[in-house]
């Protein structure tokens, strides 16, 4: 579909305060350091996916913008599709859609029912199917799934281009892209923190997962679960920790990066652990040799 992404990108939490001129200037930077991507996520009500990366792509030449994920509990399924067309017409070549299932309370929000979640998945994804055969895109774009279990996994290896998997250890990449198979793309989420000293790298991070775990989210809670790791979330183990965050110092991140596209993945997304969008670029201007991004 003519999208070059190369094997390192970048996901930026929206919750960091800043302006839409500061993040401007972040993603020229992102762009100018040479990393294949920038993706975000979408809350119910939030800044809406679409918007975000329209300013995004206007904001850079070359740098592909992925949305992780626009939420569909925000907008109906013809608008999830016709929003992608027209950032892909728009922007040949630098628009990626993921889609994804959310949390039940976004459901709640809009007064839906998050019950049977890859049933809906499933009829959303139909819909934009038959929204496309209607109106097909001038431009053609890959859409992914944002998806943790094995069962939505295995839907987005039928019906979309790939998965988008968010706060999942190495073995969770491997273990997706057997369910995936060849020719699907996988583009895992990976927190970073550029902290060498393990005791405040592990502070900082176990924080972090405290406030996550408070929150709630069956899905990556189930997944945790699954892959061994149940008692690891009750006391918040340092295993927990090291197996959801790559951190150090340059080496040791770019080891971990190294290590999950030896799992599978196509495209890894750092995530770096920093208490603002400046101080977050500045993480990304130092892994970038490592990672050997070149602009």
């Amino acid at each position: 579909m003519g999208i070059e992404l190369g094997p390192v990108g970048v996901w930026l939490y929206g919750g960091i305060p800043s302006t839409v001129q500061q993040r401007r200037e972040a993603l020229a930077r992102i762009e100018q350091l040479g990393y294949g991507s920038v993706w975000f996520g979408e809350t119910v009500g939030g800044n809406d996916a679409f918007a975000r990366a329209g300013v995004y792509l206007a904001a850079t030449e070359r740098l592909v913008i992925g949305t992780g994920v626009a939420n569909v509990w925000a907008r109906a399924a013809q608008t999830m599709q016709a929003g992608g067309h027209a950032l892909a017409e728009a922007y040949p070549g630098r628009f990626v859609l993921g889609v994804g299932i959310g949390h039940p309370f976004q459901a709640e929000q809009v007064g839906e029912d998050f019950s049977k979640p890859l049933a809906r998945m499933r009829k959303y994804l139909s819909i934009m199917d038959e929204e496309a055969a209607a109106n097909p895109p001038v431009e053609p774009f890959p859409r992914v799934l944002g998806a943790v279990g094995p069962k939505m996994i295995e839907l987005s290896g039928e019906l979309t281009d790939g998965v988008h998997p968010f706060v999942m250890p190495v073995e969770h990449t491997a273990q997706a892209r057997e369910i995936l198979g060849t020719g699907k793309l996988l583009i895992p989420h990976q927190t970073v923190l550029l902290e060498p000293d393990p005791v405040k790298a592990r502070a900082i991070r176990r924080e972090g997962l405290r406030r996550a775990l408070e929150r709630g989210s069956n899905g990556y809670f189930r997944e945790w679960r699954r892959l061994g790791y149940a008692d690891d979330m009750a006391e918040i183990s340092d295993r927990f920790v090291d197996a959801l965050t790559a951190w150090g110092d340059e080496e040791a991140i770019a080891k971990r990066v190294r290590e999950q596209l030896d799992a599978g993945a196509d495209h890894v997304l750092i995530s770096p652990d920093a208490p603002d969008l400046p101080a977050i670029v500045e993480q990304l201007e130092r892994l970038a040799p490592a990672l050997g991004v070149r602009a």
